[in-house]
């Protein structure tokens, strides 16, 4: 018997499609558009944040948070209507996407048997390759032959960096200024570099002006969580105006990147292996 899965998680899409269930799929998150098609599906969540500048963005969510109050809406009649038999959420980020609570509470009174619920919590790129075993063993599947394939790629990408070890940092957020952590600094090892400020299997960190300019990396990769490049570009003044942004040693070699961490580097599936890629790419073209 076919399943019928929800996934509330861009990531956990890519998962479930990635290990050849994307015709079993029958809902999804708001945020869900990968692989083409995905989009056809029936939406189950919404965003009580709308839109604004990363400021703003980040100004909203607190507020909310402060109430103990969840950043999004599941759509309780939609997931009903579904009669899902697996619920792909997650654990790791209440502001990122959908969590288990909210999900908990949607399916509160369920009417039936209740779908299986998968969790992912994903702190480490270890830990990406078991949510996609755990997701796989969920749906009675293989998941180390997906691991095995990203695995081999990101070796085979790692094997072909220089010996030289520029000082990355991956921007997060702009404002307030966060750096990427859990799987990302692993990533930047791989590719080539040293993170000076993220720490791998640790949660992304804000950080203050003066911690960058300590840093004073060799390479800057602007990467906010959700955001599109052309968001990116868009709230660049945001680091621009201030005069600190002008006395780092990235910006005075010209070597700051804007790369898509809506698609890339926030979403911990199987598309790390081209976030590797992109990582690399902009170590060697720094090394030239």
């Amino acid at each position: 018997m076919m399943p019928r899965i929800v996934s509330l998680l861009p990531s956990a899409t890519e998962i479930v499609c990635a290990l050849g269930f994307q015709d079993a799929l029958v809902g999804r998150s708001h945020e869900c558009d990968f692989p083409r098609g995905i989009e056809r599906l029936p939406v189950c969540t919404e965003p009580k944040v709308r839109g604004g500048d990363t400021r703003a963005i980040h100004s909203s969510v607190s507020a909310i948070l402060q109430q103990d109050i969840s950043v999004y809406r599941v759509d309780t009649e939609v997931l009903r209507e579904l009669q899902p038999t697996h619920i792909v959420t997650q654990i790791q980020c209440e502001v990122c996407a959908v969590s288990l609570r909210d999900v908990e509470a949607a399916m509160a009174n369920w009417i039936g048997t209740a779908p299986q619920l998968i969790a992912l919590n994903p702190q480490s790129l270890d830990d990406v390759f078991d949510d996609i075993r755990r997701t796989a063993t969920a749906l009675d599947a293989d998941g180390d032959s997906l691991v095995c394939s990203m695995r081999s790629r990101m070796e085979a990408i790692a094997a072909t960096v220089r010996s030289r070890k520029p000082r990355m940092v991956i921007i997060e957020w702009i404002e307030p200024l966060m750096v990427a952590g859990n799987w990302m600094p692993t990533l930047v090892g791989m590719a080539g570099a040293i993170d000076p400020l993220g720490s791998a299997g640790q949660h992304s960190a804000w950080i203050t002006w003066d911690d960058l300019v300590r840093a004073d990396p060799d390479v800057i990769v602007i990467a906010p969580c959700g955001f599109r490049i052309e968001d990116s570009q868009r709230d660049l003044h945001l680091l621009t105006e201030d005069a600190r942004w002008q006395s780092l040693r990235a910006v005075r070699t010209e070597r700051v990147f804007i790369a898509d961490g809506n698609q890339f580097f926030n979403r911990p599936g199987p598309r790390l292996v081209e976030s590797l890629q992109i990582l690399a790419e902009i170590v060697q073209q720094c090394a030239v």
